[in-house]
């Protein structure tokens, strides 16, 4: 297994990945491929977004999305904001997040990054689990409005 930046042939194994939950099942659909890839060119574009996949064999087996965010804040610190963690369900529980995590702190080390950041929906109890046994502590609240 090995970890690289996603291509434009990505996107709907991530787009499965990422409909493949309870919540993505209510607000991701693969009917209409467009929006996805225009958000793929977009993030590809921007040398701040690093789209990341963990393929075996060829085929892609899980995704995340890393936001390098420069700011004036803790000294003029860049931070890493990860995005869309996700697994394929059949590899779920193979130690596999672990591992995108991992990768993901380090290439944020790797930036110059101050430190990583991420949000979790409230629902996903069992991810923030994951993320606490990682290392990463429950700080903040996180608030959002729907545009």
């Amino acid at each position: 297994m090995h970890i690289r930046r996603a291509t434009g042939a990505d996107v709907e194994p991530i787009v499965a990945m990422l409909a493949d939950d309870q919540l993505g099942r209510q607000r991701e659909s693969a009917a209409d491929p467009a929006p996805y890839r225009r958000a793929f060119e977009a993030i590809d574009g921007d040398p701040n977004q690093f789209l990341a996949v963990a393929e075996d064999a060829g085929e892609v087996i899980g995704t995340l999305q890393l936001t390098f965010i420069p700011g004036l804040s803790r000294k003029g610190a860049t931070r890493a904001l990860v995005e869309a963690v996700r697994v394929r369900s059949d590899r779920r529980g193979d130690g596999l997040g672990a591992v995108l995590m991992k990768w993901a702190v380090e290439e944020a080390r790797r930036r110059g990054c101050a430190l990583v950041q991420l949000t979790s929906d409230a629902s996903r109890t069992g991810a923030h689990r994951f993320y606490l046994r990682l290392g990463f502590e429950q700080s903040h609240f996180g608030f959002k409005l729907t545009l």
